[in-house]
């Protein structure tokens, strides 16, 4: 972190010294907020993982149920019993996490779904930035969402309401 912190100042400096560079920042978490089909798309996302997460702890409460009844019976099996109850908890334990797994992996439904519903917004208001950037000849636009560290910024070089307006105009 520190690496890109002094990455950045190292490179803010080099285009302080050629004074012919333009800086300017954007808070693309304040641009987004501004966006209802964002809004929209970020809820429509919540109810799927509402839904998918339910079916998660529906297979985890089947494993609690059967681990409890294996608990409370144990004692009365025979040796076979007890394996073949171990094993239908540890496979209906599998089943869960490979549903978990389908549904919020890092390849699962949800970040596809993340992907489908979200990308194209953020490319459209990344395209309105680089607009709204090449426009008023800025050479440099940081997003400060994104970075950590910023101490100082001055207003007078916030592009986001700009591209606000910008990506609302061009819908």
């Amino acid at each position: 972190m520190k690496k890109v912190i002094i990455a950045l100042a190292v490179l803010l400096a080099s285009f302080h010294l050629a004074d012919a560079q333009k800086v300017a920042y954007v808070n693309t978490e304040t641009i987004l907020a501004a966006i209802p089909e964002y809004a929209a798309a970020q809820i429509q996302l919540e109810a799927l993982g509402d839904k998918y997460k339910a079916a998660v702890e529906t297979e985890l409460g089947k494993v609690e149920t059967l681990y409890q009844n294996y608990q409370s019976t144990r004692h009365t099996m025979t040796a076979q019993q007890r394996q073949n109850a171990e094993n239908e908890i540890i496979a209906k334990e599998r089943v869960a996490q490979e549903k978990q797994k389908i549904y919020f992996g890092e390849d699962g439904i949800m970040a596809k779904k993340a992907e489908e519903l979200l990308d194209p917004i953020r490319k459209r208001v990344e395209t309105a930035i680089e607009s709204v950037a090449r426009s008023e000849g800025y050479d440099l636009v940081i997003d400060v969402a994104a970075v950590q560290g910023i101490v100082y910024k001055n207003e007078a070089l916030d592009l986001t309401g700009r591209v606000i307006a910008h990506f609302n105009e061009n819908r």
